[in-house]
């Protein structure tokens, strides 16, 4: 294991990235655990933050976090990999505490507990999973060619590949989320083949693509939308109460009234 460590994450630079992992998931298991054990009243945890009466959410502290650790991150030398680590994971511990408020963020209302409050949860799994595929080697397609003609100072073609490429990826992955098919669309920036299925494949009915495209008053449009609500209810509803359960377990249920 420790062989495999040096290899593949310490040898190849990856150390700083590393520690941004490993801080995300540590902050967002610490935040999780706080707030639970706040939302159960135990006396033994110090609670929420209210000097003065004020309720301090704790993506202020992110950001404090991030802008340190960012900060940081800019003055210090490229050759300072231990250093540039240990910045990382603060720029990774904060990058939780702001994402796991990112719903009150997005709605601009004290919405955690609620319903809404589980585009925070999505918001992690996003992160941890590119993040992740970042961490493994992989690389959004046109990337790789572009770093390749950088590097071996590559000609006019290759960067025109890496280019042309990377546009092409871009442009499957916006039809895949305007298709609201948002994991497809994100792990496909590294796994090409998932932006060519997303793209061709019927977009859920609520989507805006579905909007602009399955119009009621043709027969077409009609039948794809009959046939995008009909996927929705018997194949996606079941991977969607999965994912449910999956997140009320790591960061608890909503409010029964929300």
């Amino acid at each position: 294991m420790g062989e495999w460590f040096h290899q593949h994450i310490v040898a190849t630079g990856r150390l700083p990235l590393f520690c941004f992992f490993c801080g995300v998931i540590v902050g967002f298991g610490f935040i999780r655990l706080s707030v639970r054990l706040i939302r159960a009243n135990v006396s033994w945890w110090p609670g929420n933050v209210t000097p003065g009466g004020l309720h301090i959410h704790h993506v202020v502290f992110g950001v404090v976090f991030m802008l340190v650790g960012g900060v940081a991150a800019i003055v210090l030398p490229n050759t300072q990999t231990a250093a540039l680590s240990v910045v990382a994971a603060i720029f990774g511990i904060g990058s939780a505490l702001v994402l796991d408020e990112f719903a009150l963020i997005l709605h601009l209302d004290d919405v955690y507990w609620s319903e809404k409050g589980r585009t925070s949860v999505d918001a992690i799994f996003v992160a941890v999973a590119v993040s992740g595929l970042l961490l493994l080697g992989f690389q959004p397609i046109g990337v790789s060619d572009l770093v390749e003609a950088h590097d071996e100072g590559g000609g006019p073609l290759l960067y025109a590949t890496g280019i042309i490429g990377a546009v092409l990826n871009l442009v499957l992955a916006l039809i895949t989320l305007l298709k609201r098919k948002i994991w497809t669309g994100l792990v496909g920036l590294f796994i090409p083949v998932l932006l060519i299925i997303g793209a061709i494949r019927l977009a859920r009915p609520d989507s805006p693509w579905a909007r602009w495209r399955y119009h009621a008053y043709t027969a077409k449009g009609r039948k794809k939308m009959a046939k995008a609500q009909w996927r929705e209810r018997r194949l996606r509803r079941p991977l969607i109460q999965g994912k449910i359960k999956l997140q009320e377990l790591l960061a608890g249920r909503p409010d029964r009234d929300s």
